[in-house]
């Protein structure tokens, strides 16, 4: 006889079949053929593929028969099976393990194994091939209603399914309620050689094989104790039972119109016609348990409508799984409910061949799938259990609450994608119902899945790949390497998951533009791997759910850590490799003035080319002495990457314009630091340095006039009619060179020193681009605003250029008045002169037209003295009123420091005596001041 491994299938199978049957192979002919067709049918076993589940099984019987090392041993060899990839199915092989692991002594299901395949072959059985008839999932329509129910139950198990009392509870199996269970006779080692696949079939319709177990009967008791007149067709007036009534009502559970109950589209519900002859009680519970289909329908009718919609996007499709997922569940609850029905008219058509025909029809679908639910809850459904509308009414209570949260959730969640979805799924989760928290807890964790992984690939990789535009992050692709970092990547904000807070989200946007800057504008090739520690991503929802129930711990330290070791590294290329600490102090030494010996060198050199007018200068010229003055200085021990971006600048010329005011220092900034010196930022350097240049030449002005009149003063002693008028110009310079000095004080020290300071401090605590590039923008507003360079001080900026046009007026009437002075003073010295030397050779010194000509030219400019003089108290005048206007803006500016600065300007309170205003000003600012003490 040849072994075992050299038969083909068909002896093996035709050798089953009479082990079983304990009959020659002749006499089991007919069950042979029943078995061919079975096997080789188109249906697919509903038993769950799922290795981790089947090995949880085996681990889980091991550690009932208090196997605890073998259970180990089995999970570590588990885990190197799947490592090494050996096996290809490794679920068939763990699946026949678990078959083999079970213990043979516990009784089988099947009461009489060899009448299973006794039956006569049907004669129609031989004409239609098993294979060709159509597979049959729950019934399609009311016709269909004997079709096995099973084929098309979805087998993968949530944490949490819809069937939670038929099937699946939220927190893992429950038993299935008693009216499902079924009684089981003992049976011999025999019978228990047989297939585990016909334990629920029935064998023949008469009383040794159908006999049902003793056992009291379970659920509700009946909801009429009157029996319902059988309704037979062309009857109206016939009573519809409880039993067709339990069968539509299955139909409706699915969506589908059943006989009786129908959707009405005017109401939106199913109800039964009125014209339908059903008592009350009936009626009323066959309503409130269509509910659970109209329910059904609504989340079936989103996820249809959204399922195939790319635009949807990731999230939208994981949500939509979600609700997949939640219906499996719900039909795997109506799959054990019909078979009941199915079970029971089953037994009822064997004795026919028909009947025999269609049990076996179904007999592979639905024995698997039940055969997975035993395996699962450890129950055994009975083929003689009934339902009732009670009985249906307590078994989908659970159902219906879950159901009617993911209605209302469908609802809340209509027209939103993206993050905006996980927020509305997160903020719905907010409950005080522990079964409905955690369902939406795991449909929050399959949400967030996508979004999590958006994070990750970003903060990483710094990679965005968001197609649909799902992510809180938005990148525009139009912006330029040179605006990366301030306009190329945003916040979506209405993206922003609301278990995401916007310092979390601030900081991710910051990690995945950092790392992006690096390799774009730096050139930095750095791996990211290098920069952040190893972490692990999120490569499930069940990842996903953990890092979500730890929102202030796990994930919050991902995402400080990748903040901080990114934002560092950055500032370290910046520091090392582009010199930005360097740079600000240069713009603070050049741009605001601060090395002061360059400044008044350069003042020097430019003297005589600046007071040219503007439209003779050129910008080479200038750049030359530039260089003289830098190769003069200290400045030449700057580092030459700063030297070498120094730079002239000329402004645009306007009619009768000078070099003064067209003159400007550049600095030019490109690459990374030009990040942080952005073009408005050079901007504000610009004119705060015109400003400073302009105040930094009022004082070069005023210390010429001092020059002059020191240098005069003892030239014109011999000029007695002069007094008057030097006088007076010394007292106006004096008052001019009190106010730039403090004016200039004020500028240098509680302006510039104070926020370049305050800017330090900052940029040495910031902990990342962004706060520097803040603190340096937060600079330059205070130093415009300080310097009455902003739109709120435009009429004191008025008033002091106004004073500064004195000052230069007045150094021009004064040099108008040497001028003259010192001529006539040459000229009378000439006189006097020539006067000697014709004493010495001794002839008269000068003759009567002479000396008449002398007085008559002395005279003439003795006569100007007195237009001198008035010309000085005019300006004397227009300079007291200027300053007076002034002092009165800054006692009433908000800022202190200026109203200190007013106090210093009119210390002997000399303004405060010649205009009432400043009285009224200066007692106000005094009260303010106590007040605030």
């Amino acid at each position: 006889m040849a072994t075992i491994d050299q038969k083909s299938p068909n002896v093996l199978l035709q050798s089953l079949c009479c082990r079983i049957t304990g009959k020659s192979e002749a006499e089991v002919a007919h069950q042979f053929q029943y078995a061919v067709r079975v096997i080789g049918s188109n249906y697919a076993p509903t038993i769950e593929r799922d290795e981790f589940l089947v090995s949880e099984k085996i681990k889980k019987e091991l550690l009932k028969q208090r196997r605890e090392g073998d259970a180990a041993l089995f999970s570590e060899l588990h885990r190197k099976l799947q490592t090494q990839g050996v096996l290809k199915q490794r679920w068939s092989v763990l699946y026949l393990l678990l078959s083999l692991c079970e213990d043979p002594r516990k009784p089988s299901r099947v009461g009489n194994y060899g009448a299973l395949f006794a039956q006569a072959l049907p004669r129609d059985a031989h004409s239609t091939p098993f294979y060709c008839t159509r597979p049959q999932s729950l019934p399609l329509s009311y016709p269909e209603r004997l079709g096995p129910g099973a084929a098309q139950i979805s087998t993968s198990m949530g944490t949490s399914g819809i069937s939670s009392l038929g099937v699946y509870s939220l927190n893992g199996p429950t038993p299935t309620p008693q009216s499902l269970l079924a009684g089981h006779q003992p049976q011999s080692a025999g019978q228990q050689l047989g297939s585990r696949l016909a334990w629920a079939l029935p064998t023949t319709p008469n009383a040794s094989t159908l006999a049902p177990t003793s056992r009291a009967p379970l659920g509700p008791p009946a909801l009429s104790n009157r029996a319902p007149r059988p309704r037979r067709d062309g009857d109206p007036t016939s009573e519809v039972g409880e039993g067709a009534l339990v069968r539509d009502i299955l139909y409706v559970f699915q969506g589908i119109d059943g006989k009786f109950i129908k959707m009405s589209n005017t109401e939106n519900c199913y109800k039964i016609d009125s014209k339908v002859a059903v008592c009350k009680s009936l009626r009323d519970t066959s309503s409130r348990l269509a509910e659970l289909g109209w329910l059904h329908n609504k989340i079936r009718k989103y996820t249809d409508s959204r399922s195939l919609d790319r635009a949807f996007g990731l999230v939208g499709q994981s949500f939509c799984a979600s609700l997949h997922q939640e219906l499996k569940e719900y039909y795997r609850l109506l799959s054990v409910l019909h078979s009941q029905v199915t079970d029971t008219r089953s037994a009822r058509c064997t004795s026919s061949p028909e009947g025999i025909f269609r049990v076996l029809q179904a007999i592979r679908p639905v024995f698997l799938f039940q055969l997975q639910v035993e395996e699962d809850q450890g129950v055994n459904l009975g083929v003689e259990s009934s339902l009732t509308l009670r009985r249906l009414l307590v078994w989908t209570y659970d159902p219906k609450v879950r159901l009617k949260t993911l209605a209302a959730l469908v609802d809340f969640c209509q027209g939103r994608k993206g993050g905006e979805l996980a927020s509305a799924v997160h903020a719905y989760g907010k409950t005080g119902d522990p079964q409905m928290r955690a369902l939406v807890q795991h449909i929050l964790s399959l949400v967030s899945h996508p979004i999590l992984n958006f994070l990750y690939r970003w903060i990483y990789d710094g990679e965005l790949e968001d197609t649909y535009h799902e992510f809180f992050v938005a990148s525009d692709p139009t912006v330029k390497t040179d605006r990366l970092w301030h306009d190329k990547y945003s916040l979506r904000k209405s993206m922003i998951p609301t278990f995401i807070t916007m310092d979390q989200a601030r900081k991710v946007l910051l990690i995945g533009k950092s790392i992006n800057f690096l390799h774009q504008v730096c050139h930095d090739r750095t791996s990211p791997g290098k920069i952040l520690p190893a972490a692990k991503s999120v490569d499930s929802p069940k990842d996903a759910a953990e890092l979500l129930s730890d929102l202030e711990g796990a994930f919050q330290g991902k995402i400080d850590a990748a903040y901080f070791e990114t934002s560092k590294y950055l500032l370290n290329v910046l520091n090392q490799n582009y010199l930005l600490l360097e740079h600000l102090q240069a713009m603070r030494r050049y741009l605001l003035l601060g090395q002061g010996d360059f400044i008044r060198h350069l003042m020097d050199l430019l003297k005589p080319e600046l007071a040219r007018p503007a439209t003779t200068l050129y910008q080479h010229n200038l750049t030359g002495i530039l260089e003289t003055a830098v190769r003069a200085t200290n400045a030449q021990y700057d580092n030459a990457e700063i030297l070498k971006r120094l730079d002239v600048r000329l402004l645009e010329v306007s009619p009768g314009d000078t070099g003064w005011d067209v003159f400007s220092l550049d600095y030019h900034v490109e690459g990374p630091i030009a990040t942080v010196f952005t073009r408005e930022c050079m901007n504000h350097y610009l004119r705060v340095f015109n400003f400073l240049w302009r105040a930094k030449r009022m004082e070069y002005i005023l210390t010429d006039i001092w020059k002059g009149q020191m240098c005069n003063a003892k030239l014109l002693k011999s000029m007695p009619e002069l007094s008057g008028v030097l006088h007076q110009c010394h007292i106006l310079a004096s008052e001019m060179v009190h106010f730039i000095h403090q004016m200039q004080y004020y500028i240098t020290f509680e302006v510039l020193e104070c926020c370049c300071d305050e800017l330090w401090n900052k940029v040495e605590k910031a902990q990342d681009l962004d706060h520097i590039i803040a603190a340096h923008e937060e600079f330059l507003d205070s130093v415009i605003s300080r310097c009455l360079l902003d739109s709120n001080s435009r009429s004191l900026l008025n008033q002091l250029r106004a004073i500064f046009d004195q000052i230069i007026e007045f150094q021009n009437a004064q040099d108008s008045l040497y001028r003259s002075a010192l001529e006539e003073l040459t000229l009378r010295l000439q006189f006097e002169e020539r006067k000697k030397q014709k004493d010495a050779e001794g002839e008269w010194g000068v003759t009567a037209e002479q000396e008449a000509e002398e007085n008559r030219r002395i005279q003439e400019f003795q006569e100007t003295i007195p237009k001198m003089r008035s010309q000085l108290r005019i300006l004397t005048h227009f300079y007291q009123g200027i300053v007076q206007q002034f002092l009165v803006l800054i006692m009433t500016s908000p800022d202190e420091s200026l109203r200190f600065l007013s106090f210093r300007l009119d210390f002997n309170e000399h303004y405060r005596a010649r205009d009432p205003r400043l009285r009224a000003s200066l007692g106000a600012t005094r009260s303010r001041r106590s007040s605030n003490i």
